[in-house]
């Protein structure tokens, strides 16, 4: 079973995801900010992750930068409600960016992609 961390300031986001991914036959931890997400990388170790932009403390940009540093292999899906972050060079060290929506077919979508399960 793939691993996924759902990195998402917003709780509602993270329960949804977690909840949808499962269904999908993932085993799904999530974190409520970048901080949480570096805590539980060592110890988790994700095959993917989603990873919000806009958070209080640690960014999703400033968390990419930092997952970047040791895990240059791991795919990454920046998640963000703000379509103009897409022409922002410094989400291109992602794998992919999806605007968040209410349906998570694009999302589910990438994350197969990424994982080689299409």
């Amino acid at each position: 079973m793939k691993r996924i961390l759902v990195v998402d300031d917003e709780e509602s986001i993270r329960l949804l995801y977690k909840e949808e991914l499962e269904e999908e036959g993932f085993v799904v931890e999530v974190a409520r900010d970048g901080l949480e997400a570096l805590e539980q990388l060592p110890l988790f170790k994700p095959d993917l992750i989603t990873l919000d932009i806009k958070m209080p403390g640690l960014n999703g940009i400033e968390t990419l930068k930092r997952i970047r540093e040791t895990e240059r292999q791991l795919p990454i899906v920046m998640c963000s409600a703000y379509g103009e972050y897409k022409q922002d060079l410094t989400t291109w060290a992602s794998d992919a960016y999806v605007v968040k929506c209410a349906d998570l077919t694009e999302l589910k979508t990438t994350i197969r992609r990424l994982l080689g399960l299409l």
